[in-house]
């Protein structure tokens, strides 16, 4: 990787496990220097050992000011910079009807996937603003995490949908907000993935993987690297003139127009 010190550096939130360490793996092996925030710091730590020593393990809720404000003084004290940051901390929501849901897991629902999109984010670009723009004029990147719910309806997933809905919406808002500064901000929306969140729901009865199977096009679920390699490309100089995108990681999902038995077997 050379002189480390001229290694962009990514900051990935939820990093620990599903598409965030994967995304982690992805952006080491692409040569950035990967800041891994977990709510769980211990596993952050790890994480980031295993990856090697030019990476930072972080602790952080994402829900949490003076948590997100810390993790951000911290990088900047190791790194310097901040060149990129993927918001994908996430949580599944209430898998049982509406009128059995609860006001309480709504709000912690939104919390983490809104709420912590926000103050990360907005923790980022205070200093982002100050860096030294590239040959294209960027500073820097912030590729948030949305998904096909953000894009449908899935029945009972009232604050999945809301939040995932909401991130979108917010990315827009601060790509043609931050455009002149030279702060692009952009999404990947995927389908299901094979991450321990989506094996907890199909344990729990609120998914049913054969149906999904059979309505995505591609006729299978995603591996966390794939959607990865979409977040390190967005983030990436590749995208330079790509800013308010969202781009649909999800097999054909958001495109399918007719019954799925046009599909054939999968």
């Amino acid at each position: 990787m050379g002189d480390t010190r001229l290694a962009p550096v990514a900051i990935i939130t939820g990093a620990a496990d599903g598409i965030g360490w994967a995304t982690a793996m992805c952006m080491a092996t692409k040569g950035w220097q990967v800041v891994v925030v977990d709510i769980h710091a211990e596993q952050a730590r790890t994480r980031a050992t295993e990856l090697g020593e030019a990476h930072l393990g972080l602790g952080c809720d994402v829900t949490r000011a003076g948590d997100v404000d810390g993790a951000i003084d911290r990088v900047l004290q190791r790194y310097g910079r901040i060149d990129a940051l993927v918001n994908n901390a996430g949580i599944g929501d209430q898998t049982v009807p509406t009128l059995h849901q609860t006001a309480e897991a709504f709000d912690r629902v939104l919390a983490v996937h809104l709420r912590g999109t926000f103050l990360m984010s907005q923790a980022a670009l205070g200093h982002m603003r100050n860096q030294t723009r590239d040959e294209r004029g960027n500073r820097g990147a912030v590729v948030n995490l949305g998904s096909i719910a953000g894009l449908g309806g899935i029945p009972g997933r009232n604050a999945y949908c809301a939040a995932k809905a909401g991130v979108l919406g917010m990315t827009r808002a601060m790509a043609v907000e931050w455009a002149r500064e030279g702060i692009r901000f952009n999404a990947v929306a995927p389908g299901y993935v094979r991450t321990p969140m989506v094996a907890a729901l199909a344990l729990d009865g609120a998914i049913d993987e054969q149906a999904i199977l059979g309505r995505t096009p591609m006729g299978r679920m995603a591996h966390p690297d794939e959607i990865a390699a979409s977040i390190e490309f967005l983030a990436s100089s590749a995208a330079s003139f790509i800013t308010g995108a969202t781009l649909s990681a999800d097999g054909g999902w958001s495109v399918l127009g007719a019954p799925e038995s046009a599909l054939g077997q999968v």
